[in-house]
């Protein structure tokens, strides 16, 4: 047996449509029809061959202090196109963030939820980029 991808990552979320409007409206991602009816609220995005579920269920850990750099917290790694394209529209929707103290061109952020993201600039299909 060898595992050989990554398929999916879940994020609890409190509010979905806080969620959406970070995910859909500041990251761009799309709604996935992929997903089938469940018992609690969520959608998912598909990036590629892999998705990300957003979870609309109590969160085990809320109230938990997160360290303020989210590299330094587990997180999901994305790859972008562009940093300094995301990096303003963050900026603009006032959501701080921290470069990568590695000098690579990737920062870390935090979605309204306080799930830790990671984004890399990469040309899509870029293994080597996290």
């Amino acid at each position: 047996m060898k595992v050989h991808s990554l398929l999916h990552s879940s994020l609890l979320v409190e509010d979905l449509a806080r969620a959406r409007a970070f995910y859909e409206g500041i990251l761009g991602l799309a709604p996935s029809i992929a997903r089938p009816g469940m018992s609690y609220d969520g959608v998912w995005y598909e990036l590629g061959p892999q998705q990300i579920h957003l979870l609309c269920l109590p969160n085990p850990e809320k109230g938990l202090e997160r360290p303020p750099h989210g590299g330094r917290d587990r997180h999901v790694a994305l790859g972008v196109d562009s940093i300094e394209e995301l990096a303003s529209r963050l900026d603009a929707a006032g959501i701080p963030y921290t470069r990568s103290r590695s000098g690579r061109a990737a920062l870390f952020c935090r979605d309204p939820d306080m799930n830790a993201l990671e984004f890399v600039e990469a040309v899509a299909g870029d293994r080597s980029a996290g």
